[in-house]
């Protein structure tokens, strides 16, 4: 790593931004995964981008959709960022341990997450080792008060896929 990457890297690691479980669904299988890259990009069309590891299995079910579904991670719920965020779809169906119902597109709906929004897939970007997936929302669901969980709260989990 050269002295930029070494304190570019030291530099985002004091950034604190919102969690978010990502749910992908197509004909032949679901996935979700803990994802902090994400950012409303747009006000006016309304605009989301979720960025995806490509390592992660979510990805490539993503890959095959035309909705994903993004999940806002309540402060406090540590157990449904555990399962996304350190268990991988390769080795077990997530879903199986919480409540959940299919949204549009076959985007599975977290039913437990309050905060959460489905859009559409616009366009898909290259970053690197992540893709972009902007999104437009075409059903939100939303409920006032609840603190969002971030990412130096949820440091302690460890990935379910390697980095």
């Amino acid at each position: 790593m050269s002295s930029v990457e070494a304190d570019f890297t030291e530099l985002v690691a004091q950034l604190d931004y919102t969690m978010f479980i990502v749910t992908a669904g197509n004909e032949r299988e679901r996935s979700g995964c803990l994802v902090g890259f994400a950012s409303q990009v747009s006000i006016h069309p309304p605009r989301f981008l979720v960025c995806l590891s490509i390592k992660n299995h979510t990805y490539r079910v993503a890959l095959a959709s035309d909705t994903l579904a993004v999940h806002m991670v309540p402060d406090g719920e540590e157990r449904l960022a555990t399962l996304f965020g350190g268990e991988t779809g390769d080795d077990i169906d997530k879903f199986a341990r919480c409540e959940c119902a299919a949204g549009p597109g076959g985007a599975p709906l977290i039913l437990e997450l309050e905060n959460r929004f489905s859009g559409g897939v616009l366009e898909r970007v290259d970053f690197g080792d992540h893709v972009g997936f902007v999104l437009a929302p075409i059903e939100v669901h939303h409920s006032d008060g609840e603190k969002p969980l971030t990412f130096h709260r949820a440091k302690w989990i460890d990935p379910g896929h390697e980095p």
